[in-house]
């Protein structure tokens, strides 16, 4: 079943019968917004506003670990992904979609891993997450390629067949928040290889793959990151441009939805040689 996850100004999905509503608790809290189930052409498909309905958790304190888990329980294997996020290539536009495929991270305070060793959290289950996690290993998972292939080929064919202006790849680089970045820490990001910047992308991507999820980032770009935009950056610019999209996005979401087939990937293998 495919998870969609909505970032900033992206929080429902029209068009799409919703069968329920789920208020889920774990053992890594509550999630930031209820779980919407929905179906469309008879594959059922789930909804979570990472920041809440009313935007109202800010990127360093989304409840990442609930959110992960709470799609985890109730079936979730796949991860689709919406956010925005700001250009640093200087090929990218305002409007541009991209379809990341590794990431650089300058976060600081976050929880980032499921598995805490001892201090892991007890959990119920049989699969080999749910062992992992009662028997305290440490997990030491591969993230070379962090993000789906198979999703992201599908995604890109969705792209190209509906003409939308896309790149189908790029390195995104996470940072705190929840300000935006200086002029100096955006020339460091391009010095690095970075092409967009946001503040919401790790863990969630790190977060699924130690679930064996497969996760694909759509991200949209916004406006130029500081230093390369003549103008002040605003929250209000970045809100505006993702209700701009929010009919192509549903488009690609509905697609994606029709489109999925059977994993052929190897995202459920990421734990086989991770424990220690």
């Amino acid at each position: 079943m495919l998870g969609v996850i909505g970032g900033s100004g992206l929080y429902e999905l029209e068009g799409i019968k919703v069968l329920e509503e789920l208020e889920i608790s774990t053992p890594f809290g509550k999630p930031s917004a209820p779980l919407l189930v929905g179906e469309v052409e008879g594959k059922k498909v789930v909804f979570l506003a990472r920041h809440g309905r009313e935007h109202s958790y800010p990127p360093h304190l989304v409840p990442y670990r609930a959110n992960l888990w709470a799609l985890r329980e109730v079936g979730v294997t796949r991860v689709f992904a919406v956010s925005a996020v700001g250009g640093i290539n200087p090929l990218l536009k305002p409007g541009d979609f991209v379809l990341v495929d590794n990431f650089l991270d300058f976060t600081k305070g976050r929880e980032v891993t499921f598995y805490e060793g001892r201090l892991s959290k007890e959990v119920e289950g049989s699969d080999e997450v749910a062992r992992l996690l009662r028997e305290g290993k440490v997990v030491h998972i591969d993230v070379t390629d962090p993000y789906c292939p198979q999703m992201r080929e599908t995604v890109a064919c969705i792209l190209e067949e509906k003409g939308f202006r896309f790149h189908d790849r790029g390195v995104y680089a996470c940072t705190e928040g929840p300000r935006f970045e200086t002029r100096a820490e955006i020339k460091a990001l391009s010095l690095l290889g970075a092409d967009v910047v946001g503040m919401t992308g790790v863990p969630e991507v790190v977060l699924a793959r130690e679930l064996t999820m497969c996760y694909c980032s759509l991200c949209v770009v916004a406006n130029p990151a500081a230093g390369i935009s003549q103008n002040r950056l605003t929250s209000d610019e970045v809100i505006n441009l993702m209700k701009e999209k929010e009919e192509q996005i549903k488009g690609i979401i509905l697609e994606l939805i029709k489109r999925l087939e059977d994993r052929s990937c190897s995202c459920a293998d990421v734990l086989k040689g991770a424990e220690v």
